[in-house]
């Protein structure tokens, strides 16, 4: 009997723990459960059958039929497959030398400015609420051949630049169209970040003769250090899916020279109706995404803690 005493006393102790923590965390919980449910409606369910149709030839008229690896053989053996993986590649390496710094500098222009600091955080936002469809239309009236790129590059005496049908250029204009229509958001998450650093600092370096260049270098750089490593990780996986440009803007042309592997996971879906492939295809991006931000995530924790 007395071993059995405390055996039970231990138990009421666990439940009584548990209740607290019912009690304790109910509204939390409570309030992440619709946010849960919609996760797993629209994000983890069409992961999970994704993943489950890339194992399978997807009919949905006729049934669908497993097939096991061979939707996994097809995309691998496919002939315009190492083009998109390269072309994507090369969109993200652009998208890194020029879309990446654009709103940081942005960023710390508008923060250093003494007057006029609303209207200007207005202006480099007015980009991302002007409508893609529009957006698209005048990025193809710059670009073409007679349109006002061409123009300003002849006052300097350059050439003229066949901007979306020249398969060395075509890239570079879609990335120089995506940095101007998306750099506003990312440059206001910048801002947020210069706002937290202490007011004390420039203060203290103003006093000590610091130049605008210096406090850049010494305290704003370091203070949004950060930020640069969230959103060049945010840069990364938002480039090695971009397609929607290479749709509007040079359908993939010339020559598949804009191809991407996002584009060519749409082009087997929606064009070929190769569902199975195309979900071979997502699978494989997935996996590789996954890879690129747990490694990415682990050098950040390293760099924060050193």
């Amino acid at each position: 009997m007395a071993a059995v005493q405390p055996l039970a006393h231990r138990e009421n102790e666990v439940r009584g723990r548990f209740a607290k923590a019912c009690r304790d965390y109910f509204w939390g919980i409570a309030f992440l459960l619709p946010a849960i449910l919609v996760f797993c409606m629209f994000l983890w369910t069409p992961i999970a059958k994704g993943i489950v149709y890339s194992f399978m030839h997807v009919d949905f008229v006729n049934g669908s039929a497993f097939v096991g690896w061979d939707n996994y053989r097809t995309v691998l053996a496919s002939a315009d497959l190492g083009m998109a993986v390269r072309n994507t590649l090369y969109y993200m390496l652009l998208g890194v030398l020029i879309g990446f710094w654009v709103p940081s500098l942005v960023a710390i222009a508008v923060s250093e400015l003494r007057r006029g600091q609303g209207a200007m955080r207005l202006i480099v936002y007015l980009p991302n609420i002007v409508p893609a469809v529009v957006l698209y239309g005048m990025w193809q009236w710059l670009y073409d051949p007679l349109g006002p790129a061409n123009q300003i590059l002849s006052w300097f005496g350059g050439h003229q630049v066949l901007w979306l049908t020249d398969k060395h250029v075509a890239m570079l204009a879609i990335v120089i169209a995506e940095t101007w229509q998306g750099f506003g958001s990312a440059a206001l998450i910048y801002l947020a970040g210069i706002v937290g650093i202490p007011k004390d600092l420039y203060e203290a370096a103003e006093i000590d003769g610091a130049g605008v260049l210096q406090r850049i270098r010494y305290i704003t750089i370091p203070g949004i250090r950060h930020l640069y490593v969230l959103l060049f990780i945010l840069q990364l996986i938002g480039t090695s899916q971009g397609f929607l440009t290479h749709v509007a803007l040079t359908g993939g042309g010339p020559n598949i020279a804009t191809l991407t592997y996002m584009y060519k996971i749409i082009n087997e879906a929606f064009t070929s109706f190769n569902y199975g492939t195309a979900s071979a295809l997502g699978v494989m991006m997935f996996l590789v995404l996954t890879t690129l931000s747990i490694v990415l995530y682990y050098l950040q924790g390293r760099s924060e803690k050193a």
